[in-house]
């Protein structure tokens, strides 16, 4: 089988399992498996795959096709233009999540200390500590095995980071000690009975952990914001993902707790996405 005959026959397969975005899904687990480019469908269409070539991509076919996610059969996710190793063990990294990111370039200051809770692959905290410097982080997460890709991807990124990065398994602040700058979260966010309505590829492979937010949703903002009366500075500043109608509810728990300049910001879709507070005196 040629080159063009793959990506078509992979496009194909794709579509007939109402696989999203199918051509951009079969072209980009070909050139994975040939690492190949964009360019080689028009310049090497006429390639001949080798037999193991086309045996893996026949079977990352077959697996797309029964909703496993791209980035989980590739094991690569591009974030803020950075490179990130995934599985299973944690989220995806989402482009709306780079809203989180470029509302923290702005707030943070070089030399900060930064805790980033919930942080899965890690990808909110070394993303920011790429373009800072001197950042004193601290990532944490539940999940041992998270974590473990976390270290990893700051391992790959060590020569890009001017600073220092430390990873501790944490219920939140259970294990979490001094006082922070700023703290950014992602925290799982999905109501409880609304899981099952998700797509299969978030549902089945994604760890539950990083989705599930309580009954309504807002369990983990509740004990991210009591937590920072402990952990973050006077005049710090808290920013978190949030879901696209939890905006009201989170700034109201804000305001219970003693925050002020409360601001939500929007993703590219015009959804709140991010809410930034600072702590008061």
């Amino acid at each position: 089988m040629n080159y063009r005959k793959a990506y078509e026959w992979g496009k194909i397969r794709l579509e007939v399992a109402d696989v999203p975005e199918e051509a951009l899904n079969a072209r980009l687990l070909l050139e994975h498996v040939c690492n190949t480019c964009h360019n080689d469908l028009y310049v090497n269409s006429e390639r001949r795959l080798t037999e193991d070539e086309e045996r893996e991509y026949e079977n990352l076919i077959r697996l797309r096709a029964q909703r496993v996610p791209l980035q989980h059969l590739t094991g690569h996710q591009e974030f803020m233009g950075l490179d990130f190793i995934v599985n299973r063990d944690v989220l995806i990294p989402r482009q709306d999540t780079e809203i989180l990111v470029e509302e923290a370039l702005i707030a943070v200051s070089d030399s900060d200390r930064v805790l980033d809770l919930c942080t899965g692959s890690g990808c909110v905290l070394l993303s920011l500590m790429c373009f800072k410097n001197n950042i004193i982080g601290v990532g944490s997460d539940i999940s041992e095995a998270a974590l473990k890709v976390a270290k990893e991807n700051y391992e790959r990124l060590s020569v890009r980071i001017n600073g220092k990065a430390s990873f501790i398994k944490s219920d939140v602040y259970e294990n979490i000690t001094g006082v922070y700058d700023v703290i950014l979260a992602n925290p799982p966010y999905i109501k409880s009975s609304d899981i099952e309505q998700l797509m299969p590829e978030v549902r089945d492979h994604d760890p539950i952990l990083a989705l599930d937010g309580g009954e309504d949703g807002l369990d983990i903002y509740r004990r991210i914001i009591d937590g920072c009366d402990t952990h973050l500075e006077n005049e710090g500043k808290l920013i978190m993902e949030i879901g696209f109608d939890q905006a009201q509810d989170v700034m109201d728990i804000l305001e219970e707790n003693y925050f002020d300049d409360i601001r939500i910001i929007k993703d590219l879709a015009g959804l709140d996405r991010v809410v930034y507070a600072r702590k008061e005196r």
